[in-house]
């Protein structure tokens, strides 16, 4: 992110904030539909960090850092949704999919459904750290420091994370005969 227009918006640019809000929108969102697995509880929530975003932004001491910043602001702003979720709806349906299944798609379709039932059987917290890992790419180090926990922490959450969605996906599925299958492959990761 252009540092200039950082300090521009932290100086009150509305033109210069939209640029970056309309930048990282799509990146912040995946984050939050990948912690939360609801659409409107996800909306809600990049929402909710773009408005602490505009409001905090003149404290940002570095503006190169953003980004980063950014990433804890949405991953809060999860956290804030999923509590409040809990009190009003305690099973967040699952969202029906609509796309075309080709016949040779069907496996994965299947393991996508697999995976989504594990992750849903995550923490809010363990959830954070796979979708900070595996759809944002951060290393661990950063992760932690997104998170404001130590490193050894976040290494921890991904392990059990990883276990635990090993676990949900075992007592879900019935392995097939042939073929690395999606346990296989969440275990190996879980050990590397």
């Amino acid at each position: 992110m252009d540092t200039e227009l950082v300090i521009r918006a932290q100086m009150g640019d509305q033109a210069a904030f939209a640029e970056i809000a309309s930048a990282n929108y799509g990146r912040l969102h995946s984050i939050t539909f990948g912690i939360l697995r609801d659409r409107a509880l996800a909306e809600d929530a990049v929402q909710q960090a773009m408005l602490d975003a505009w409001r905090h932004l003149p404290k940002l001491r570095d503006p190169a850092r953003l980004q980063a910043w950014l990433y804890r602001l949405t991953v809060n702003a999860c956290y804030a949704e999923a509590r409040r979720a809990r009190h009003w709806m305690p099973n967040a349906a699952v969202e029906a999919r609509h796309e075309p299944v080709a016949p040779d798609e069907i496996g994965v379709v299947a393991d996508r459904e697999l995976l989504d039932r594990g992750f849903r059987r995550l923490s809010v917290d363990q959830r954070a750290v796979l979708v900070l890992r595996h759809i944002v790419g951060l290393p661990l180090e950063e992760i932690a420091r997104t998170l404001d926990i130590p490193a050894g922490t976040a290494r921890s959450r991904l392990f059990r994370a990883l276990e635990s969605m090993r676990g949900a996906i075992e007592a879900d599925s019935r392995a097939p005969a042939d073929g690395p299958t999606i346990v296989s492959k969440l275990s190996s990761e879980a050990t590397s």
